[in-house]
């Protein structure tokens, strides 16, 4: 089960690269729901349900995974980099249901990820609020989520000056 755990909040062992292993989880993620999205042709609904499932489910083995750790938000937990990213990807294809042209969609992946990685590590608040005030699993997933959060307000400021 602890081998089970490891490899959820690692990411499949992402997490335990040397360097940078947020940014790889990232792009990975990034990679991983354009393929669900663009070539499987995944249902946004279907996708949503289940970052809301790993959500709930990584509030409980993060949990696990730091309970006996000093250092409560270790480097090789990137489930919530997982979460983060995951957010303005899907709300984006939320808000392009209509396909657009695969072209146009890398182009705003990698927007999307450039900028969760910015939020991310430079910690605007409030992601620096719950960085610095939860030290437990909340405070894990939610610096991420918040990143995420603003990927989206960046995103929809974007779209209202461009339209």
């Amino acid at each position: 089960m602890n081998k089970l755990n490891f490899l959820f909040v690692t990411l499949f062992g992402i997490g335990k690269l040397k360097k940078i292993p947020g940014s790889y989880a990232s792009l990975v993620t990034t990679v991983f729901l354009f393929f669900l999205f663009h070539v499987l042709n995944i249902s946004v609904n279907i996708v949503l349900i289940g970052l809301i499932i790993v959500f709930f489910i990584s509030l409980y083995a993060v949990n696990i995974f730091i309970k006996d750790l000093d250092n409560k938000d270790p480097k090789e937990v990137v489930i919530d980099e997982f979460i983060g990213q995951s957010i303005p990807i899907c709300l984006y294809e939320v808000a392009h249901i209509a396909r657009n042209e695969n072209s146009q969609v890398l182009t705003f992946y990698f927007i999307m990820f450039i900028l969760f990685r910015i939020f991310d590590i430079a910690k605007p608040y409030p992601v620096s609020y719950y960085d610095k005030n939860f030290k437990n699993s909340f405070g894990v997933i939610m610096d991420d989520v918040c990143a995420g959060l603003y990927v989206v307000a960046v995103l929809v400021l974007y779209m209202v000056i461009t339209s």
